[in-house]
């Protein structure tokens, strides 16, 4: 009996699924795209109607060519990529290729028509022909477990033209954006560059993030707070609100100074005590977006790492006694959906575990946001009958680590809302003399009353703009002092109306309005999505091209534009301001959306996309500056031959170099003054020779990183890493140096890599650890910006400053 073929993109999601079909079923890998455009060439036929040539790429021909003659004796073919439009291009292009195959080697069977590129119908063949080609059919499956796999082969259905057509335009507008402005940015800039119709505009947010900053002007205000007593301890903060029936906040210390003689008397009285339940709603179950930007937050984890360990718990993993399981539902995706079964599972499981208190009356129902898919559901366990505990020693950390933020999420987004008491009091003081109103001082608090969802999930602390836009922050039950800051969490005491209050102590304080942050990953990746930038399966890949072009860097954790990054910007923005704006580039994601939609044909988004651009693109060459050329003049002499020094651009940045390079290779650091002047770093002397030529070794940097080299480069090439003064606390031999990875972030390792193999984010510490005795410490910083020194080794939670555990005498 003939077998059918089953084809899906990755070798692992292939094992898993040929386990669960059996026999009568072979599945293949196409090891994800077959066809691409070329890389030599554009690829795509503006003059006629934007006709893409795809060609088979080199590294799959072996891999198409094994699909290709499993097919030729297959009684059916199942195209199994994945549930997107990236996965519907793939089994199109696998399919065109099963039918030309099929044409070619069967005598007198028709050539099946291939598919059309822009939304046209393929031709009919007769039915009264021979096939040509075994019947191709297009599956889903939204997870890889058996009921997964039974419901996507139980309902196959036609290749999907119009997801297909949606697909190729995102690639011919990247394509088209893409193969002419890196050109460009090659003749203008250096070689080597790269522009992209959303990575541009990514960098531009980061850009524009860094000129929000620096143009940022601090106000002063100040804060007057008494500390007070009443009949039952503990004392408690109250602030400064209103004077005399107004919104009050002190603007120096000369006008806090007055108010604080005005009120230091007393008497201090409380006025009126508000109590009320606040809900906290359970929070949706993951989107791709909020999946990264959690992960980023709560497990430090990259959205390119997310989302491969990710795939890889969709894929399946080896679970003694049930073979491979697919854990997690498909991971790229907008919608909060979650199928019926599934919700019935979870509630049956959170009654079951937690009880009938934390279980809703009716499912928790989440919207959609408006440009959502809806295509798959929210990212879910597939089953209820694997809770993280039980794959200790299955997973290893990070899959574990994710399973386990997914799986709380999702039982979590079932259950009842969080409850907390709040409380809001108002204290008057009211000395002789007062403003009519007198001087109202308030305290807050609140108090824990029901757990709710938070018993299994409680989020990362979010990040916004700062504090409420223009460096405060405000309440969001509506109890903020007059300054905006949100009332204190603290522990009140029991308070009635009319007690009388003791002052313990009455302070002013300094603030400063704050600049908006700087994104993280996890914040520009909201950004990204907020602005309509990209879709689920392209936040990850936004953001570590722009971080490997070396446009963006990154410095604890917060991105910054390099100085290539901030000039490519500027140049693009003066030159393609459509290609960078910020609502077109999310209305072409619309427009995408509805050519997948079927309500938008391809053809047309291409030529009202690409007239405007071409005639911004011609007019580019001619006016766009040569910024390579501009930069150059320096009027500096070179040290070693006379010549001028220029500016010039390197894979770690700009720096100096003589104009007559290579004839001169002197090279040298610089640093420009606000008013643009160009000053030379004196390289930092290290007191030691070379061992090579006898030249002095000086300091010098790469990507952020510190090294020693030979003053005598480019004749002598001598180099060594910067030591930072300890030794290596593993092997006792090397010493710790001072490194830069390739997306220019600084750590330490040891100088005898790779036979040793220690290193660590953070700067080692001669000290040893008080609990472990490590000889090695690091100074790590919280969340809430205060910082400690820590034991470096895994799994020691020592501390500077803790006993050291007690010593054990032996007898005798």
């Amino acid at each position: 009996m003939a077998r059918s073929l089953v084809v899906v993109e990755s070798p692992a999601k292939a094992k898993t699924i040929q386990k669960i079909l059996g026999k009568g079923f072979e599945v293949l890998s196409s090891m994800g795209h077959v066809k691409d455009l070329p890389k030599s060439r554009l690829g795509v036929d503006v003059e006629n109607g934007f006709t893409p040539s795809y060609i088979v790429i080199k590294e799959r021909k072996k891999v198409l060519g094994d699909i290709l003659n499993s097919a030729r004796s297959a009684a059916s073919v199942f195209l199994a990529p994945d549930p997107d439009r990236e996965g519907e291009a793939i089994a199109w292009h696998i399919a065109d290729a099963i039918r030309a195959d099929a044409g070619k080697n069967r005598k007198g069977a028709p050539k099946m028509a291939k598919a059309a590129p822009r939304g046209k119908k393929a031709k009919a063949v007769s039915a009264d022909a021979e096939p040509a080609a075994p019947p191709i059919e297009r599956v889903l499956f939204h997870e890889i477990t058996k009921k997964g796999i039974a419901d996507g082969m139980a309902h196959p259905r036609p290749l999907d033209q119009h997801k297909f057509d949606a697909q190729q335009a995102r690639r011919i507008l990247d394509r088209i954006v893409g193969y002419t402005l890196s050109p460009l940015l090659w003749t203008k800039v250096r070689r080597g560059l790269s522009a992209g119709r959303v990575q541009s505009v990514a960098v531009k947010m980061v850009c524009g993030r860094e000129k929000e900053i620096a143009a940022f002007v601090p106000e002063e205000y100040w804060s007057l707070t008494a500390r007070l007593e009443g009949r039952t301890p503990p004392p408690f903060p109250s602030k400064l609100v209103e004077v005399g029936g107004k919104k009050v906040r002190p603007r120096d210390a000369a006008e806090t100074a007055v108010l604080r003689a005005a009120v230091s008397s007393g008497p201090f009285v409380v006025r009126e005590v508000r109590k009320k339940l606040r809900r906290r709603q359970a929070p949706a179950p993951f989107t791709t977006s909020k999946l990264q930007q959690e992960a980023s937050k709560a497990l430090r984890m990259q959205a390119y790492r997310t989302m491969m360990v990710a795939q890889s718990l969709y894929e399946g993993v080896e679970i003694p006694g049930a073979g491979l399981v697919g854990l997690i539902t498909y991971m790229r995706t907008d919608s909060v959906r979650v199928a019926d079964e599934a919700m019935a599972a979870v509630r049956d499981h959170i009654g079951k575990q937690y009880g009938a208190a934390y279980l809703p009356e009716t499912p928790n129902v989440f919207r959609n946001r408006k440009s959502a898919q809806d295509a798959h559901e929210a990212i879910r366990p597939t089953s209820l009958e694997y809770p993280p505990e039980a794959l200790k020693g299955i997973l290893t950390r990070d899959p574990l680590r994710l399973y386990e933020l997914i799986w709380k999420r999702f039982v979590a987004s079932q259950m009842a809302a969080a409850e907390f008491e709040q409380t809001a009091v108002d204290i008057l003081c009211d000395p002789a003399g007062a403003p009519a109103g007198g001087y109202l001082f308030r305290a807050g608090g609140s108090v824990p009353r029901f757990a709710g969802f938070l018993e299994v999930y409680e989020a990362a602390v979010p990040e916004g703009r700062g504090e409420g836009g223009n460096g405060e922050t405000g309440d969001e039950n509506g109890d903020a002092g007059s300054n905006g800051e949100k009332p204190e969490e603290n522990v009140l005491p029991p308070l009635a109306e009319g007690e009388v209050l003791t002052l313990r102590e009455l302070a002013g304080n300094q603030h400063f309005t704050q600049p908006p942050p700087r994104f993280s990953e996890s914040s520009l990746i909201k950004e990204l999505e907020e602005q309509g930038i990209g879709r689920p399966s392209t936040y990850a890949s936004i953001v570590k091209t722009i971080r490997e072009r070396g446009y963006v860097k990154v410095d604890e954790g917060k991105f910054l534009p390099t100085e290539l990054g901030t000039i490519v910007t500027d140049l693009l923005q003066e030159s393609f301001p459509k290609v960078m704006d910020v609502a077109f580039t999310a209305r072409m994601e619309e427009e995408l959306d509805q050519i997948e939609d079927g309500e938008r044909e391809l053809l047309q988004a291409m030529q009202d996309f690409y007239q405007p651009f071409s005639e911004e693109l011609e007019r580019a060459k001619i006016a766009m500056p040569t910024v390579k050329e501009e930069l150059i003049a320096t009027g500096i002499p070179c040290s070693a031959c006379g010549a001028e020094m220029v500016i010039r651009f390197g894979r770690a940045g700009r720096f100096l170099a003589c104009r007559t390079y290579p004839a001169c290779r002197n090279t040298a650091d610089f640093r420009q003054t606000p008013e643009g002047k160009v000053e030379i770093v004196p390289p930092e002397e290290t007191g030691k020779a070379c061992e090579k030529c006898g030249m002095p070794m000086i300091v010098r940097n790469w990507k952020g990183a510190r090294y020693i080299a030979c003053s005598g480069y480019p004749d002598c090439r001598n180099s060594k890493p910067y030591p930072v003064g300890i030794s290596c606390p593993e092997c006792k031999v090397g010493e710790v140096v001072e490194r830069s990875s390739r997306f220019g972030k600084i750590f330490y390792s040891c100088s005898r890599y790779p036979g040793c193999r220690f290193a660590s984010w953070g700067r080692p510490i001669a000290q040893s650890c008080p609990v472990c005795g490590y000889p090695a410490m690091v100074e790590r910083v919280r969340k809430d910006g205060s910082t400690h020194i820590a034991c470096l080794r895994k799994g020691c939670k020592g501390r500077a400053g803790e006993p050291a555990p007690p010593r054990i005498e032996e007898a005798g």
